[in-house]
């Protein structure tokens, strides 16, 4: 059966969103007077949900008593600060449009939380990505395989017709917890000796490899 579904990871795969996540960290942790934290932090912190990357984030973790009432701060500064500097990577959305010229299905799944998931490719991908899950309460986040099985019943489709596109060692897990293959990326939030030490099989390094490998 030939591949038909293309399921991507956003955050560095999709989206460049580093800088607006940096942001609103920081300042969730400003308003208990904590130290802000750099890109290279934030960008080690990314991958497993805004619960870890808080977690990650303030001193002493979950364990601080100000955690719940910080990740609250963040997801309100994110909500209304998700589109300052965030935008699509150079030629991602002539690729997907091509890929849908060619009758690929394409969707998101992503450890950030539904709603930003949901409204982030409403306003970048709208009428390409047909079906996006983000971290919700009552799905397991990547990298259990629940939330791309949500897609593929979403689209009606078997894992032999799946592919998945990540930037992350999370994303490699996924894939292989789902029974697809993976196609990482350069240009995401881990470099690519990591992916290579993490499972990495095929790596990309423009989107437009993407169109040649399918």
């Amino acid at each position: 059966m030939t591949i038909n579904t293309i399921i991507f990871d956003l955050d560095g795969t999709l989206l460049y969103t580093i800088e607006d996540l940096t942001d609103s960290t920081n300042y969730a942790l400003e308003q208990f007077g904590y130290p802000k934290r750099t890109i290279k932090e934030i960008t080690s912190f990314v991958g497993n949900g805004v619960s870890l990357l808080i977690e990650r984030a303030i001193p002493n973790g979950k364990n601080n008593p100000h955690f719940k009432e910080c990740l609250e701060i963040f997801k309100t500064h994110y909500s209304k600060n998700m589109y300052n500097k965030t935008k699509p990577f150079d030629g991602i959305i002539e690729v997907l449009q091509t890929l849908k010229n060619n009758g690929y299905k394409l969707a998101v799944v992503s450890n950030k939380f539904d709603s930003a998931v949901k409204e982030l490719c409403k306003k970048y991908f709208d009428g390409l990505i047909i079906s996006a899950v983000g971290q919700s309460d009552n799905i397991k986040q990547k990298p259990s395989p629940d939330s791309v099985h949500q897609v593929m019943n979403e689209l009606n489709v078997t894992q032999e017709e799946c592919v998945f596109v990540g930037d992350s060692e999370v994303d490699i897990q996924t894939a292989q917890n789902t029974g697809i293959p993976c196609i990482s990326v350069s240009w995401g939030y881990k470099d690519i000796d990591f992916l290579y030490n993490n499972g990495a099989e095929v790596i990309i390094y423009t989107p437009d490899e993407l169109l040649e490998l399918l």
